[in-house]
């Protein structure tokens, strides 16, 4: 059944002067927002219009290089000085003055359509795939592009990353999928995700989807799997090397401002149930290189599931980030000094092996 709307409001503030770069001179974000007509989801129901918002570095006429964020963050986002500011300047791997940037934000987040929107329970139950042909429709469609140089994702945006490699071969010259497994979405990572969601689901206050005012449960939920699943061993343990020490970190977290919105933060996990891109691992063409943490708690590499999945990627290689204090787990990608010169030399390598159009 069609689930009809006449227009999605976006949120105010899209454009908000972005964060300036870590080192000057990268040129000026620009914000963006396209509206896809009759959007099909995979459950059937359709949106008459589906605001997608985005953000650029540089120049259409730059090498496009498409950057996907994590679960419950923007493409904005991507531009603090830890991620952006490590590669988007001049001489960093990605700069803007001779890349044509594009950060998106997800459909679910930012700007873009979201239950929060109007629709709130009523929103269609999406999932990865409805949000990467979201971004494709995006960058195809709108911006007019049929070759990309490079899809970069992290968390989230790395499974994204996979996905735009079976689903759309030959599109992208490269992906860089990080923190993220080209495996089924399992083990501990979905049963944290899914006892998160059941928690804000069975809270009375959420009245499915329907609140008066945001569930109580949603700080809660929030802190507890942020806490099981990021941060490091090695880190957490070197700042909370007493039961003080670790009551302060908890305190802080739970002191810190919970997610905007329930349906919002309850879509956005749920939409990673059926992620599972190991059946068309042959059919990516690009040039991969999947960097992950050694001591990432969602993607444990001692279950060795991705190195025996890259043994099916024809061009693909696993760099691996040593764990140590300075490490924060599934964080670790997030912070782009731990990677920035790997990628330098992958996008090296890219260009004697596919050389791109002057």
């Amino acid at each position: 059944m069609a689930l009809v709307r006449r227009s999605l409001l976006l949120a105010a503030g899209a454009a908000l002067a972005a964060p300036a770069l870590a080192q000057g001179g990268a040129p000026e974000p620009r914000a963006g927002r396209w509206v896809a007509r009759g959007f099909r989801f995979h459950t059937g129901d359709v949106l008459d219009e589906l605001p997608l918002t985005y953000v650029t570095l540089g120049e259409p006429t730059g090498r496009p290089v498409v950057i996907l964020h994590g679960t419950g963050g923007t493409g904005r986002g991507m531009l603090n000085p830890a991620f952006g500011g490590q590669l988007f300047g001049p001489g960093q791997p990605l700069d803007a003055r001779r890349h044509f940037v594009i950060l998106p934000d997800a459909l679910g987040a930012g700007g873009s359509a979201k239950p929060s929107d109007g629709l709130r329970g009523r929103f269609p139950r999406y999932n990865y795939a409805d949000m990467v042909a979201a971004q494709h429709l995006l960058v195809t469609e709108h911006l007019g592009l049929r070759r990309v140089r490079l899809v970069l994702g992290n968390s989230m945006g790395g499974m994204h990353a996979w996905l735009w490699g079976t689903e759309f071969p030959g599109l992208a010259d490269a992906i860089v999928p990080m923190a993220a497994q080209p495996t089924a979405m399992s083990g501990r990572n979905w049963m944290l995700r899914r006892l998160m969601v059941e928690t804000i689901r069975q809270d009375p206050a959420y009245a499915d989807g329907f609140y008066e005012r945001q569930p109580p449960s949603l700080r809660l939920a929030n802190v507890f799997y942020a806490t099981a699943t990021n941060g490091g061993t090695l880190n957490l343990q070197a700042n909370a090397m007493t039961r003080e020490a670790a009551d302060r970190l908890v305190e802080a977290r739970l002191a810190a401002p919970p997610p905007a919105d329930a349906n919002d933060f309850v879509y956005q996990w749920d939409s990673s149930r059926d992620y599972d891109p190991s059946p068309r691992l042959e059919r990516i063409t690009a040039h991969v290189l999947a960097i992950n943490a050694a001591d990432d708690e969602r993607n444990p590499p001692e279950t060795g599931l991705t190195e025996a999945a890259m043994r099916r990627v024809r061009h693909g290689r696993l760099h691996v980030i040593p764990a140590a204090v300075e490490t924060t787990g599934h964080g670790t990608t997030g912070n782009a000094r731990f990677w920035a010169e790997e990628l330098r030399r992958f996008l090296a390598a890219l260009d004697e092996a596919r050389p791109w159009p002057s």
